[in-house]
């Protein structure tokens, strides 16, 4: 009983930030502001969210930063030759997890891989995992969502990356790979050893520029959370994303392939539909559409990879998607 309250506490206080949504509210109160009036409210949830979500995007890539700095590209290639087969899809899946936080910062680190002659479906076991489940969404989905399906949410993605990788292998596609990026080939370049001088710096420099690039994202979403949280009927978001529409994941799903953002900006867009009876499965396939299909991110992706194998890649990560999302929506009672 202790242990939960204390992870509660973690949860809540710490991830979540709930003191600081309680400062808000008692900080716009003492200005004779009512939080129930919904122009208020919408101020309530935007300053707390954007404030939230800006130190745990920071702190978050801070520190994953550093600990890619001990995996740059190079080091990941030589460590992805070792391995063959499931296990090489597996690794490469889990590398991703210590990756850029967004799709199109992927694509580069997917296309040298290729070139460097690394097995195409180990590649795009990265390049699925890579956005779609770094270790950033697992802290994030942590503070709104709990531990369990936080954890959950990361293995489901992790099976998606390695499947889909190695469907692409057995179905041999290279040959819809440009010829650019085979004939580019592969110059070694010894990574330089790093100080944990050198390591901060870095693992700063990541965060200050990831910083000015998502934080624009991060005020839409939330500006759109809080619209959603505060202006649109309860029974508008249940009769198209709840428990009575059985198509609500695939909505969801094909709603999230148009928009770009990293998952930063996603979260206080879930948080605004599960507050008003989305279906937890439902959210979490809108997030890992946004993340995973970003448009930008097929456009990059298309320059190296022929449209027969492209279409292939989105077809996989939809279905997976889809499928991630009702195995949620049928388990979230029980989680």
């Amino acid at each position: 009983m202790q242990t939960t309250s204390i992870w509660d506490f973690i949860q809540k206080q710490i991830l979540g930030m709930q003191w600081l949504n309680d400062l808000f509210g008692r900080l716009l109160a003492s200005f004779g502001l009512d939080t129930a009036n919904r122009w208020v409210g919408s101020l309530q949830f935007f300053l707390y969210d954007v404030i939230k979500i800006t130190v745990l995007l920071c702190v978050l890539i801070f520190f994953i930063s550093y600990i890619q700095s001990f995996f740059p590209p190079e080091r990941s290639k030589k460590i992805l030759s070792r391995f063959h087969g499931l296990g090489a899809n597996t690794l490469a899946a889990l590398l991703g997890t210590v990756t850029p936080f967004c799709s199109c910062s992927s694509v580069p680190i997917f296309i040298g891989f290729t070139s460097a002659g690394l097995p195409l479906g180990v590649t795009f076991s990265f390049l699925i995992s890579s956005p779609m489940v770094d270790l950033g969404s697992l802290v994030l989905l942590m503070s709104i969502f709990g531990a369990n399906i936080a954890v959950l949410y990361v293995i489901l993605g992790l099976v998606v990356a390695i499947l889909g990788g190695t469907l692409i292998e057995k179905l041999h596609m290279e040959p819809y790979i440009e010829s650019f990026v085979l004939q580019a080939g592969s110059v070694d370049i010894e990574s330089p050893d790093l100080t944990t001088r050198d390591r901060l710096a870095y693992a700063k420099d990541q965060m200050v520029s990831t910083f000015k690039k998502v934080f624009p994202y991060i005020l839409i979403g939330v500006a759109i959370g809080a619209f959603i949280h505060n202006w649109i009927p309860t029974e508008w978001v249940v009769s198209l994303l709840g428990r009575n529409n059985p198509f609500g994941v695939i909505l969801a799903t094909l709603l999230g392939l148009p928009f770009y953002a990293a998952i930063f900006g996603t979260i206080p867009i879930a948080e605004a539909l599960l507050s008003k009876g989305a279906q937890l499965g439902t959210v979490l396939a809108f997030m890992m559409s946004v993340t995973t299909l970003s448009p930008p991110s097929l456009v990059m992706l298309r320059k190296a990879i022929k449209p027969k194998l492209l279409a292939l890649f989105v077809v996989i990560c939809v279905i997976g998607i889809i499928l991630v999302g009702y195995l949620f929506n049928a388990l979230q009672p029980f989680i």
